[in-house]
């Protein structure tokens, strides 16, 4: 794992949970065959390239919309 990334990844994402839950994922859905939604450089692992897309803004964390009431 890239510190780089990962540093670039914390100041779009503050909280570690949700970071960590982001990065599985999208190591998850690469792993899958899902294109990568960034510039690969050679070496690169999938938490890598899920820290990438998310330090670019390529991939974010949304609140869930509340359960309207019936």
């Amino acid at each position: 794992m890239n510190p780089m990334l990962l540093e670039k990844a914390r100041e779009t994402v503050a909280n570690d949970k949700i970071l960590v839950n982001l990065v599985s994922r999208r190591v998850r859905q690469l792993n899958a065959s899902s294109r990568p939604l960034v510039e690969v450089d050679p070496g690169m692992g999938f938490i890598d390239i899920a820290l990438k897309e998310i330090g670019e803004g390529k991939i974010s964390a949304r609140a869930a919309e509340p359960a309207a009431a019936a």
